[in-house]
């Protein structure tokens, strides 16, 4: 049985096509049977050729395209996230798995609505299916869409004309050769995906994705945004997470390294992490107008080591250097604090008073707690924090991977590369597993997932860091949904009902 059928409607795509799949390594015994079917070109000879085509567990269409997006150009390559004909919408929900694995494979993918036209689309109409939100035109893909019907379907069309660069032209007509092999390395990432394909179930680790103090800090910023106007800026990056960043910024946050970048008397943010009184101290001097996000959580811990320092103790912070939340701590006690990473840092520590400890809040709690007796032991007197300081969200969503980890075969850690609290999500996964662990990984969205990860897979666990957004892990959720039937499952461990009030600059 085949278990990928691509369709193309020319002989020299399909040849291109066939070209780049002899070409491609031979992973084993499971490499997925690929059949190439030319089916003529235009919506009439495509619907014949559906019609026709055996059952197949996945079914994709590729060749030629004209852009109708400005951003496109001749050799991008468009993977459909849904095709258009005739008032008739095909979702592709695959289509960020496609684009981030021909991405990887060197090629100029994006993703975006495909329309299919009966005809050669030029001038007026093409700007006509532009305005509509469409950003590449063919002439067969809606037939092999509904012929799909529930199966997994891909549409990936490389771009060979443009509005400003037509179809019968000659520079149009040389950049075929260069299209055809495109379509050549196409071939093996189809492959890849339809490797992939398969029924799979989803546990939803719960609770994940934000926390109190992330919303806070993001609600802040908006609110400034409505009652000072645009631009508002903020130290930092407001929480660690890209996709919060960008659609801030989209609403005209502008987001700097140092106070130095911000105009005198400006509305500035600080971020959800904290900063050290010299921060501070210079936004005075500069005029600024401060709207302070720090989240409640890490604020407790500043207060707690201004108090250790008062009283003349050396302050142990546990927690990774670099971290903005560490150097806004640290910045509390000059000359009295010291920074441990790991248990090899304790037995380095030579203190000439007291000892008291405390922690960055999104550690992993296991570790920070093995730093922790590291330092008891050496410092039997050293005293610890009024409480954990590890935060409750942290803790929490450490706990919700547990209660997943040991039935996956794949965890997936939704949430950005500098997000503390996302990495130690993964390496608690990692540690957790059954038979000494399941793969787990960290990606920023469903376009980070390789597809070899999926290969066999038949249970993934999923979760989110404090600071990712929701709807991060519902489009990983709609991109595994395209592979094949998903079956989702939501694990909760706890609920959450933790509230923080706004500050007074920015209450209703």
């Amino acid at each position: 049985m085949t278990d990928l059928i691509v369709c193309t409607a020319l002989g020299m795509e399909a040849r291109a096509v066939a070209r780049g799949l002899r070409a491609r390594p031979d992973p084993g015994s499971d490499r997925p049977r690929v059949r190439v079917v030319r089916i003529g070109m235009g919506p009439d000879r495509a619907a014949r050729a559906a019609a026709l085509l055996p059952p197949s567990a996945a079914l994709a269409v590729t060749g030629f395209g004209g852009a109708l997006h400005d951003g496109l150009r001749p050799g991008d390559v468009l993977v459909a996230t849904e095709v258009r004909s005739g008032g008739r919408v095909w979702p592709c929900p695959s289509a960020p798995l496609l684009a981030g694995e021909l991405l990887r494979a060197g090629l100029p993918a994006r993703t975006g609505p495909l329309v299919t036209s009966p005809r050669i689309v030029t001038g007026r109409a093409r700007h006509a299916l532009a305005r509509e939100g469409a950003y590449a035109v063919d002439m067969e893909s809606a037939a092999l869409a509904a012929a799909a019907g529930a199966r997994p379907f891909a549409a990936v069309r490389v771009i060979v004309d443009t509005p400003d660069a037509p179809l019968l032209n000659l520079a149009t007509m040389g950049g075929a050769v260069a299209a055809r092999r495109t379509l050549a390395r196409i071939g093996p990432v189809l492959a890849r995906w339809a490797a992939a394909v398969g029924p799979r179930r989803v546990l939803l680790a719960s609770p994940r994705s934000f926390c109190a103090g992330v919303e806070r800090a993001i609600e802040i910023v908006e609110r400034a945004l409505d009652r000072f106007g645009a631009p508002v800026y903020v130290r930092k990056q407001i929480v660690h997470n890209i996709h919060v960043v960008r659609d801030l910024e989209r609403r005209g946050a502008v987001f700097v390294d140092d106070l130095a970048e911000v105009p005198e008397g400006a509305v500035t943010v600080f971020s959800a992490h904290g900063v050290a009184p010299a921060v501070r101290e210079e936004a005075g001097r500069r005029g600024l107008r401060v709207v302070d996000a720090t989240c409640p959580l890490v604020a407790k811990v500043h207060a707690e080591a201004r108090r250790f320092a008062a009283r003349g103790d050396l302050v142990v912070l546990i927690g990774h250097a670099g971290h903005e939340e560490v150097e806004g701590v640290l910045g509390e006690v000059p000359g009295a604090g010291a920074l441990v990473e790991d248990e090899a840092g304790v037995a380095s520590l030579r203190p000439e008073r007291g000892v008291a400890y405390l922690t960055q809040t999104t550690l992993a709690a296991d570790e920070a707690g093995r730093v922790a007796a590291a330092i008891r032991r050496r410092f039997p007197d050293a005293e610890g924090p009024r409480g954990d300081d590890i935060c409750y969200a942290t803790t929490n969503r450490q706990h919700a991977v547990r209660a997943v980890a040991a039935e996956a075969d794949l965890m997936l850690v939704v949430g950005s590369a500098n997000s503390s609290n996302a990495l130690r999500l993964t390496e608690v996964a990692a540690r957790c597993g059954h038979d000494g662990a399941p793969l787990a990984r960290l990606v920023d969205g469903p376009g980070d997932i390789a597809l070899d990860w999926l290969r066999g897979v038949r249970t993934v666990g999923l979760t989110a860091g404090a600071s990712t957004p929701g709807a991060m892990v519902n489009a990983v959720v709609a991109a595994l949904g395209g592979l094949g039937p998903l079956e989702v499952e939501e694990r909760r461990v706890t609920e959450e009902n933790v509230e923080f009030t706004l500050p007074k600059e920015v209450r209703p």
